[in-house]
């Protein structure tokens, strides 16, 4: 089996990974991730994915696989809060609303040569949450390493109802687009990655088909 590494330390990547039950290393990129002038978020987080597993395949042989996540609302890319107030004011704008988060991933088999990349558009739909709700959210400090200050699993806030997308995604890992890239530079994914994620997340997921083209 090829060497595998993922390029991110986040905890939610690697536990999404891990379904595919494959031997990893994690061995995380470091970039200057400052967005260029006009650069649109679909453009943006495709290039960081890119740009990350391209710094790892400098000195790894393997197979690499790279993800980047944005929260976008309107106009504006929102990353991860400077502090508390920032994360009070992100959590107070998303509310009641619906914005977009965007993932891009890139896959490069460094020993063929072969590379895959994509991104995935999920539209995120917040619910009602008080300012109650927001402080003891606040206070658990989740919501300061993650872009848009919240996370979309998290057990006792619940920040999204209604979502019709793909949840792995809003994670920051589209666990079907990787799949799909995986299969086109010729790897074998065996066993059901959509009923292992759907089940890890406990989420019954309407796109998974779509993305997988099994629709």
């Amino acid at each position: 089996m090829i060497k595998v590494i993922l390029a991110s330390n986040s905890p939610r990547r690697k536990d999404l990974f891990s379904l595919f039950g494959w031997p990893f290393e994690v061995i995380p990129a470091n970039l200057d991730e400052t967005r260029l002038s006009m650069e649109p978020a679909d453009v943006y987080v495709r290039r960081l994915a890119v740009q990350k597993a391209g710094e790892i395949a400098l000195y790894e042989k393997g197979l690499i696989i790279a993800a980047d996540t944005i929260v976008v609302d309107g106009d504006e890319l929102l990353g991860k809060p400077a502090d508390e107030a920032d994360a009070r004011c992100m959590l107070q704008r998303l509310r009641s609303r619906s914005h977009q988060v965007y993932t891009g991933i890139a896959i490069m088999d460094v020993v063929s040569g072969g590379q895959y990349d994509a991104v995935c558009q999920t539209d995120v739909p917040m619910r009602d949450y008080s300012e109650v709700e927001i402080d003891a959210y606040i206070a658990t400090g989740d919501p300061m390493d993650k872009a848009g200050a919240y996370a979309i699993q998290h057990p006792g806030f619940h920040p999204v109802e209604g979502l019709t997308g793909c949840f792995a995604s809003v994670m920051g890992f589209p666990l079907c687009h990787v799949v799909v890239g995986l299969r086109e530079l010729g790897f074998d994914v065996t066993g059901d990655i959509p009923e292992k994620c759907q089940k890890l997340l406990n989420y019954s997921c309407p796109v998974f088909g779509r993305i997988l083209g099994k629709a």
